[in-house]
């Protein structure tokens, strides 16, 4: 059983021993602890939480446990039911709530779940207010409503409309371009909320030809839920037959969108984010910001429109205040995160498709073109399990010292820059694990650049 505690929120596998897994004691003490935290800091005037899910199965349960648990302490829930993750955290600004709190697992397989925690702003805690909500939670630092505040629950389903109606009216989106395009889109849905919100968006857009694939919100995943090639087999079939322009597919919360090309092949997630933001730096100049694991193809073409790039430590909190504090226009992660705070400060798949087929509408291209204009660079993304004797940080220190000679960058993990590559090592937010990153022009120098990184870590071990 992993019960994971981070930047990323409170992540674990579903039963077992409290503390040991995300138990149904967890998942109370947990949001009691959160709501500890909301009340004390939070001065918006509201009373109110939003909750959103994704449709994997634990969802449900853990969904009665967090809305009792915020009534108990005395707030009244907005619950929108099965909802993305970019869905939830425009509802808590729409509502103006004090906060949110998101019951999704995002790439993680079906026996995980986790709890996504929001500011009033519909924004992840900070790393200091996360580990305040964890220190309240191990503590016991909360405490119960009596009879007479104990909060109400308040649904509202309308909020994915209310989404797509605000990516439809982005200034960057053309709906009639769009439509004139006349394109086959495919979409895999991976049996959770993008299977209904995507569709849904197309539409909207006026697209008229979907082909769905695993687009029944059961939780029942079809496959692997992270969207990397390996897992992606059925869509890529479908494009290779001819039958699509494009294919798209998200992660159970839909804030992670990757592109599979016309002939079958995979656009990659790393190219998601350069392709749009070269787009929209074509239209809009500004400065743009990813994170230290993300392609240099971003600084590339950034560059390439006169403007500046800059670089955050990983994970979407971190990006996002990057990106305030440098005014960026458009930002994200390499996993296929879309950025863009014309809309709002979270990674949307929403707002991924629409500027896509934006795109491609506008430029007249096939995927396959679009593709071909783009920096040319391969990532390869490994990693190391971690045991209780494995001294992390131990590690990390001796990596730098090896590479003392090399540009180096520690504020997290340990990324190495050469001339003509780069790799990054780091711990894992939400699995035990080292994360090796590594880039180059060609697949075989990146892999290889990572397995001479395992082989000095060996050798340290």
């Amino acid at each position: 059983m992993s019960l994971i505690k981070s930047i990323s929120g409170i992540r674990g596998t579903i039963g077992g021993v409290a503390g040991e897994g995300l138990s149904a004691l967890d998942v109370v003490k947990f949001t009691a602890a959160y709501a500890s935290f909301i009340k004390d800091t939070c001065k918006c005037g509201n009373n109110t939480i939003v909750v959103g899910r994704d449709a994997r199965l634990s969802g449900k349960m853990v969904e009665n446990l967090v809305k009792g648990t915020l009534m108990s302490m005395g707030f009244d829930v907005i619950n929108i039911g099965k909802a993305s993750t970019p869905t939830t955290e425009l509802a808590v600004t729409g509502e103006k709530a004090c906060g949110g709190i998101i019951i999704t697992a995002s790439h993680n397989p079906v026996q995980w779940n986790a709890l996504k925690l929001l500011n009033s702003n519909g924004e992840f805690l900070s790393d200091a207010e996360g580990k305040e909500v964890i220190r309240r939670a191990e503590n016991d630092e909360y405490t119960f409503a009596e009879v007479f505040d104990l909060g109400k629950e308040l649904k509202d389903d309308t909020w994915a409309l209310k989404h797509i109606e605000m990516v439809k009216n982005l200034q960057l989106v053309d709906v009639e371009a769009i439509g004139k395009a006349d394109f086959t889109v495919a979409i895999d849905g991976i049996n959770s909320v993008g299977g209904e919100v995507i569709p849904a968006l197309l539409k909207a857009l006026g697209v008229k030809n979907i082909i769905e694939l695993n687009c029944e919100a059961t939780g029942k995943f079809a496959h692997t839920p992270e969207p990397i090639p390996q897992n992606l087999t059925g869509i890529s079939d479908v494009m290779k037959s001819g039958k699509a322009d494009v294919g798209f597919v998200v992660d159970p919360d839909v804030d992670r969108l990757a592109i599979v090309m016309e002939n079958g092949e995979m656009f990659i997630e790393e190219n998601t984010l350069i392709a749009i933001a070269d787009y929209v730096l074509a239209h809009t100049p500004g400065s743009t910001v990813s994170n230290l694991s993300s392609s240099r193809g971003l600084r590339d073409v950034t560059r390439k429109h006169g403007c500046e790039y800059n670089a955050a430590a990983v994970g979407e909190v971190n990006v996002v205040t990057k990106m305030k504090e440098t005014g960026a226009i458009i930002g994200g992660e390499g996993n296929g995160g879309i950025i863009y705070p014309e809309i709002h400060y979270g990674r949307d798949a929403l707002v991924g498709v629409a500027l896509f087929l934006t795109l491609m509408a506008k430029s007249g291209k096939k995927v396959t073109e679009i593709k071909a204009g783009l920096p040319k660079y391969e990532i390869a993304k490994n990693k190391i399990e971690l045991t209780p004797d494995i001294d992390v940080d131990a590690i990390l220190e001796a990596v730098k010292k090896h590479f003392s000679n090399e540009e180096v960058n520690d504020i997290d993990g340990v990324k190495i820059d050469f001339k003509d590559s780069w790799v990054h090592l780091r711990k894992s937010n939400t699995e035990p694990i080292i994360r090796i990153y590594s880039e180059a022009q060609t697949m075989a120098e990146a892999d290889a650049l990572a397995e001479s990184i395992k082989k000095i870590i060996a050798s340290l071990s």
